[in-house]
């Protein structure tokens, strides 16, 4: 079931259907495209989807695929069905091309068939196709190559086309020497040529040569200087002309009446086989889709089911890419733990945008038409598909904007079920906020109860709070730059997001009287969890970039192993060869020794041991021995045993030094993420009085704690591990007595005091200036963490990060830090004296 009615147009699939249809080839493609429905069946859908894939990947490997010729010839084809009526000729050529193209595509997708590539989705379309490659051959044997009838389609029209040439040339002939004796005694121009009137070959002549030209005169120019005359020694055979001529369409006519007979009891095959040619237009316009929007045809499970990783709304992108802009792609999941999804943000944050890519996308999906997600992306199947969004207010049926929502809510309150997909955009708006929250929530909570899926964008906190009550429901926020005051179009789920209507009104340049009025009016206890809640997006925001950034090293870190791996696999394999070929070198040397040895021994027998002869054999010998000793145990570019395994040796502690640095570094960041939450737990955990001496209390943002000794005006001293620090109250928080840490022992304060001993010293030492010029990004970042956090710790109330202009890269990799960091409160330029953009001056 769909709802309501105008769900195509309201999700943006009509516009989808009109491109759809641009891609085909013909109106039959077109017609396909037109009757595209929606369907929950999963046999249905996944064939469809299975015919596109199937189709792309025969276009890849066939890129040369005959489905060129598609002509929508079912109107003179059903005609042909009437007796004693003809299709013309330029019906036939398109009929003839269409049926060659058919059996041309059938012969391919054919199981069979030598160059069969497909599966059996696109072979299922041939099933029941006749080819009919005989009336092609009965065509061929009528129309030519240009689509007119052959001179041999009968031996009546052969003799009739053969006297109308020769006519036609007597004509030529008898006006072409009419004109050169005219053009010869300069009566007419050079450039004069005959004409045709009423189909009959004449002259143009000036009227002063009438006289000279017995004739008949068959027309006149629009000015009166030009008559049209045929000369008395044509007029016979120009009669003769228009004879052979009624004599020639009549011929035609036969044949074409014949031939038409001739295909009259193949009507209905004609029209399946040329329905199945409207399919494959179809499957090609969707593969051209495809490929345009970078669009998948996935495996659907019949259970509902959505997890998108980068979906694209297509209407979107193509918008943006007409003004070389991005879109940013959204990962959306709805599953049974999670089947309903709120999603809250800022107004123009792309809460609405995100509802449409769901809707569109999940009708496309069960359309059978391929979706812009990863191929990584998992889809699931929905028997009701239903939205509200936009102004439904109706004039005829006197209902305002609020009373159709609500009808429409009756009517998907009536129809929600355990497989329905609801849609709604900012459920409970146009009415009194109060009761249209408290209405919205009891909606909500009827969907629930059915059981249906949903995505509801909206505002109301208590809907926001709904999903801490029930486990089927999740949370989603769009991201806000807080920042830089920008939507960044991304869908986090798992929590709520802010409306930044505060900060929305400031950027706007509403007076801050009526800003602060407002807050006011809303209580410090809103405004305070709306900042805390900005805060975790924006830091889930930053480790999400830092888990994006050690997953692409470690995907680095595996490439540089299995290159490693591979170097290993190559060096072992030389090493075998190299020894397989010193042994056999070795087995050689020991087979020339012995000849050698061999021949001595005959030689000396021979010269009967004389001493002389015996000491040059034995010289010799000795000489051979030595020059084998000396021989080098490697050639150049090849390695020992010993290299060969220091070498692998090498490589290991590589591998283990790379292995323990990408752990170090998780384990880090780990710890640094749990110090945030502590820290976001603990800063929720306030008392709302004011500070007093003795309290136990903290910097915000951190989590060290100290005791407050004593107040001095708008500032207090702080004891912290010992050290007294002087801190503006402002930035000062208490915490619960539980947190205040016990008295300090003997062993303790002796600790203290040289923790104290150090700090002071590291006090002492430390610059407020930090040069990073030629330093990269990561080295970069990691020297900047802790600069800000020393910084933060000594209290230092300004510091200033030398990183020069350059590209900009190192500047702008720095400042997105900074602005995580809770205690920096304002970030900017050095002036332009003292080095401009190349310095950044941090408050702290």
């Amino acid at each position: 079931m769909i709802y309501p009615d105008n769900f195509e147009e309201k999700i943006g699939f009509s516009a989808i259907r009109s491109m759809l249809q641009s891609y085909c080839l013909s109106p039959l493609g077109v017609t396909e495209v037109g009757a595209m429905q929606f369907s929950s069946d999963e046999a249905v859908v996944n064939v469809a989807h299975a015919q596109t894939d199937e189709y792309r990947l025969l276009l890849e490997q066939m890129p040369d695929f005959p489905l060129l010729h598609v002509f929508d010839v079912r109107e003179c084809v059903r005609k042909a069905r009437i007796s004693n009526v003809h299709l013309e000729e330029h019906d036939f050529f398109d009929l003839r091309r269409s049926l060659f193209t058919i059996h041309q595509v059938v012969g391919i997708l054919h199981p069979d068939a030598p160059e069969n590539r497909v599966g059996e989705a696109l072979y299922s379309l041939t099933d029941g196709i006749a080819t009919h490659p005989q009336l092609v051959q009965r065509i061929d044997q009528v129309i030519n190559a240009y689509g007119q009838v052959r001179d041999t389609a009968s031996p009546e029209l052969a003799r009739i086309r053969r006297e109308l040439a020769q006519s036609s040339g007597t004509v030529s002939r008898v006006l072409h020497r009419i004109l050169t004796t005219f053009q010869a005694e300069g009566l007419v121009e050079k450039d004069v040529t005959p004409a045709v009137r009423d189909g009959r070959l004449v002259l143009p002549i000036t009227p002063s040569l009438k006289r000279k030209v017995n004739g008949i005169v068959h027309d006149e120019s629009a000015t009166g200087r030009t008559l049209f005359v045929e000369p008395t020694e044509v007029v016979e055979v120009n009669n003769k002309i228009r004879t052979l001529e009624s004599e020639e369409r009549q011929e035609v006519l036969r044949i074409l009446t014949k031939l038409t007979q001739y295909i009259r009891p193949h009507v209905h095959e004609i029209l399946d086989a040329l329905h199945f040619l409207g399919q494959l237009d179809f499957i090609q316009a969707k593969v051209r889709f495809a490929a345009a929007f970078h669009a998948i045809s996935p495996q659907v499970s019949s259970e509902p089911y959505v997890d998108w990783i980068a979906a694209r709304h297509p209407l979107l992108e193509e918008r943006l890419q007409r003004h070389s802009a991005k879109i940013v792609p959204l990962d959306i999941k709805l599953s049974a733990e999670k089947r309903i999804l709120i999603i809250s943000g800022p107004n123009a944050g792309g809460k609405s945008v995100c509802l449409k890519t769901v809707g569109l996308l999940q009708y496309m999906l069960q359309c059978g038409v391929p979706i812009p997600v990863s191929e990584r992306s998992q889809c699931g199947l929905f028997t009701d598909l239903m939205i509200d969004i936009g102004d439904e207010q109706s004039i005829e049926n006197d209902l305002s904007t609020y009373s159709s929502h609500l009808y429409n809510m009756k009517n998907m309150m009536r129809q929600a079920q355990p497989t329905s997909l609801i849609l709604i955009d900012e459920l409970g708006t146009g009415t009194e906020p109060q009761i249209g929250s408290a209405i919205a929530e009891s909606i909500l909570n009827q969907f629930y109860r059915k059981g249906a899926w949903a995505v509801i964008t909206t505002h109301y906190q208590n809907l926001k709070h709904f999903a801490d009550h029930h486990p089927e429901v999740a949370n989603g926020a769009m991201l806000y730059d807080r920042h830089e005051m920008r939507a960044l179009f991304q869908l986090a789920i798992g929590r709520p997001g802010s409306s930044f209507a505060i900060e929305i009104a400031r950027k706007i340049g509403l007076p801050e009287n009526v800003i602060a009025e407002a807050s006011e009016i809303v209580g410090s206890d809103y405004i305070q969890s709306d900042k805390y809640l900005q805060d975790i997006v924006r830091d889930k925001r930053y480790w999400e970039g830092k888990r994006q950034t050690i997953r692409q090293q470690e995907k680095d870190v595996e490439q540089v192993m299995a290159q490693y791996e591979q170097a290993k696999n190559d060096l072992q394999r030389q090493r075998k060869q190299i020894l397989a070929q010193a042994k056999a070198e070795a087995e050689q040397l020991l087979q020339e020794g012995n000849r050698r040895i061999e021949n001595a021994i005959k030689a000396i027998k021979e010269a009967q041991a004389e001493k002389e002869t015996t000491r040059k054999i034995r010289e010799e010998l000795q000489l051979f021995t030595q020059a084998v000793k000396e021989e080098p145990v490697k050639e150049q570019g090849l390695l020992t045993h010993d290299e060969f395994e220091k070498k692998i040796e090498q490589l290991k502690q590589r591998r283990q030094r790379k292995e323990k640095r990408s752990q170090e570094k998780v384990q880090r960041e780990q710890q640094i993420a749990e110090k945030l939450r502590n820290a976001v737990s603990a800063t929720a955990e306030i008392a709302p009085r004011a500070l007093m001496v003795g309290d136990a209390v903290r910097i915000k943002g951190t989590t060290t704690v100290g005791l407050l000794e004593r107040m001095d005006g708008a500032k207090g001293v702080v004891i912290f591990g010992g050290m007294r620090s002087t801190v503006a109250l402002q930035r000062l928080e208490r915490v619960k007595d539980g947190v205040q840490t016990a008295p300090a022992t003997a062993a303790t304060q002796h600790l203290s005091h040289a923790t104290r001993a150090t700090i002071d010293q590291h006090k002492q030492q430390f610059h407020q200036d930090l040069d990073l010029r030629g330093m990269r990004g990561d080295a970069a970042l990691n020297a900047v963490q802790h600069f800000i956090d020393d910084a933060i710790l000594l209290g230092m109330p300004r510091v200033r990060i030398l990183h020069g202009k350059g590209n900009g890269i190192l500047r702008t990799l720095i400042r997105q830090y900074l602005a995580t960091v809770p205690n920096v409160e304002h970030y900017a330029d050095e002036q332009v004296q003292f080095g401009g953009a190349g310095i950044t001056v941090v408050d702290l």
